[in-house]
């Protein structure tokens, strides 16, 4: 009995052995028995099994591709969606505050808006960066004011007026103080289309003025910027007379323009609007 029991375990060991050994016999006759049932077209049919898999394999990788592409630009979607609203908050503003005697102005076709242009700019119009055009100068490249389009107009509110102090404000109105911010930035257009304009475009005058312009243009407090000065204020809406003094008061104190003395002029600089 004792014997029977000790070689038990042995038996067992072998005969899993054995039935292994049996099971990967029939395997082998299983697969050597597919393998020579279609011999004619076995190669064929595995041939065009791995060419369908490997251009499933490429489409599922172009389609990985084309998903972190579109991942990769949703941030700067969102970028552009962010500035496309802080500018259309400023056309809102503008338009709010905008004197009603100029909106009939607001409103051009498009032959009047390529008359407007200056013929020194070159636009580049490639991609927006905030909905702005930024122009080159075709010769004769100087400092010229890097604001990308026309000068800033931001109009002041009701509340802005209505925040300063009776003896600041005196008689100004919305529409008065609007219509020079309106003036101001019509003067730093002109300045900036003698600023970029070549020599050949301008008669010997108004050459030795934008000589004068460039100068001023290329100075650190007005470099990039858009400026008009003191000798620019000649009308209609805003002229160096008391009420005209007043307006300027009030614009620098809102933060629309900057003063600053360069030589013997006088140099107002238009803010942005935030």
């Amino acid at each position: 009995m004792e014997a029977a029991a000790a070689a038990s375990p042995g038996s067992s060991s072998l005969e899993a052995v054995a039935t292994a050994f049996r099971s990967r016999v029939n395997e082998l006759q299983d697969l050597a028995l597919a393998r020579n049932m279609y011999p004619a077209t076995a190669v064929t049919d595995l041939t065009a099994v791995d060419t369908s898999v490997t251009a499933m394999e490429a489409q599922v990788q172009a389609i990985r591709r084309r998903l972190q592409e579109e991942l990769d630009a949703i941030p700067k979607a969102k970028k552009l969606v962010e500035k496309s609203l802080k500018q259309q908050q400023k056309l809102q503003h503008m338009l709010a505050n905008m004197p009603p005697g100029m909106r009939e102005d607001i409103v051009a076709t498009p032959l009047e808006q390529s008359l407007m242009l200056p013929e020194c700019f070159n636009f580049n119009t490639a991609v927006p960066e905030c909905l702005d055009s930024d122009f080159k100068i075709k010769e004769e490249p100087v400092a010229a004011p890097k604001g990308k389009g026309s000068a800033p107009r931001w109009y002041i509110s009701t509340e802005e007026l209505d925040s300063l102090s009776s003896y600041m404000r005196g008689r100004l109105t919305l529409e008065k103080v609007n219509i020079s911010i309106n003036e101001v930035a019509t003067y730093a257009d002109a300045n900036a289309h003698l600023v970029a304009c070549p020599k050949k475009k301008l008669s010997e005058d108004t050459w030795e003025k934008a000589l004068e312009l460039r100068d001023i243009a290329a100075t650190e407090a007005v470099k990039g910027k858009h400026f008009f000065l003191e000798a620019d204020i000649k009308g209609p809406g805003l002229k160096l007379d008391h009420t005209g003094k007043a307006i300027l008061t009030v614009l620098r104190h809102l933060g629309r323009v900057h003063e600053t003395r360069i030589g013997h002029h006088r140099v107002f600089i238009l803010s942005k609007q935030c």
